[in-house]
């Protein structure tokens, strides 16, 4: 079953089981979903829903900080509960001692040697951990690895 699949079906699940704030969460993904195929004329696999559930989860981190911030913790708490919603359709996360061996392969592999390579390396770093690692950790295990 594919990712896609797997939405539409949890999405089903959902108005049976009449969970409004998971059909909520469900479908404002099939929206963004539905709102790439459009405006890029593409049929989405996994990959490209990972990278749109990896958005939304940002945006939903995001916003829960600036709620949190503005002394609203009723939204906060209700952006976090869509993060856990949207967490379900992502693989497996690396965690951050394997997110710095992948990162110093790739730097080894590339030949990078200092911070001005840092584009090339997080570049290619995006491609291989797409979906799989958080790319704030990434980011700075990049730069780690970089610096010294």
């Amino acid at each position: 079953m594919s990712l896609k699949e797997r939405i539409t079906e949890d999405m089903k699940n959902a108005m049976r089981a009449k969970d409004a704030e998971r059909l909520g969460t469900i479908r404002m993904l099939l929206a963004a979903m539905k709102q790439k195929e459009v405006d890029e004329r593409v049929e989405l696999d996994d990959a490209m829903i990972v990278s749109i559930v990896d958005k939304l989860i940002k945006q939903r981190k995001d916003a829960a900080q600036q709620y949190e911030a503005g002394g609203r913790q009723d939204l906060a708490d209700k952006e976090k509960s869509e993060i856990v919603v949207l967490e379900a359709y992502l693989p497996q996360r690396l965690s951050a001692d394997e997110i710095t061996a992948a990162v110093k392969a790739i730097v080894v592999e590339l030949g990078a040697s200092g911070p001005g390579d840092m584009g090339k390396v997080m570049g290619a770093v995006k491609q291989r951990l797409a979906g799989q690692a958080d790319m704030g950790l990434v980011s700075a295990a990049v730069k780690a690895a970089l610096a010294g």
